[in-house]
């Protein structure tokens, strides 16, 4: 909770009117500046999100930061990013920190364009991308190496689902594996070691000439 937040000293080390904001948004829920207007929704965001943001409000950007697919796969579902997807502008930008192959496929099934953030280092298999971007423009900002692709071809790709928008974490979760026992797509562990013995392969030895 932010006023929980606050209370443990989280804030410290931010400038004195970023914590002056945050601690008027956490006390009233509602900030209004020259520079800035917020609203703070407490609650499940599968539901504060259509009461908060109707569907004819488009937005320019949304960071997606909710815990780990695993212990909230909540937010995660194809539903949930359909609902975001459908309150993006045009030629706005969702941002995750997430790089789950079953996060990107869920993006698509959304109706967005994904593409891989990361450092400016050439993507490989060992590293891990640093986030996902996705819109609604038909070319993504950057290009998927083919070990990224593949992985969108795995069990590991298969989404979370929550039809009703009300499922708790554990049925969300046990509908997936159901899903993943029963697909025929590539295990993710074959896919991961055929790139890894690819990469093992092509890597030339320091000793030769």
């Amino acid at each position: 909770m932010p006023r929980q937040a606050i209370a443990n000293g989280l804030l410290q080390g931010w400038p004195d009117l970023v914590q002056e904001i945050l601690q008027d948004l956490a006390q009233r829920e509602m900030v209004a500046r020259e520079f800035l207007t917020a609203h703070l929704a407490i609650g499940d965001a599968r539901q504060t999100l259509l009461s908060v943001v109707p569907r004819d409000i488009k937005v320019d950007a949304i960071f997606l930061d909710p815990f780990s697919p695993p212990k909230c796969p909540q937010l995660w579902t194809v539903e949930f990013l359909c609902h975001l997807g459908d309150r993006l502008a045009p030629t706005g930008r969702l941002a995750t920190y997430c790089s789950a192959a079953a996060v990107r496929h869920g993006l698509q099934l959304a109706g967005l364009s994904i593409a891989t953030m990361g450092d400016g280092q050439p993507p490989h298999p060992r590293r891990r991308p640093l986030g996902t971007l996705a819109s609604h423009q038909p070319s993504p900002p950057s290009i998927f190496a083919p070990w990224e692709m593949e992985h969108l071809q795995t069990k590991a790709a298969i989404p979370y689902r929550d039809p009703s928008g009300t499922d708790p974490a554990e049925v969300i979760l046990a509908r997936r594996r159901a899903e993943q026992s029963k697909s025929t797509l590539e295990p993710t562990s074959r896919w991961k070691k055929r790139w890894l013995d690819q990469e093992i392969n092509h890597t030339p030895n320091s000793e030769s000439f």
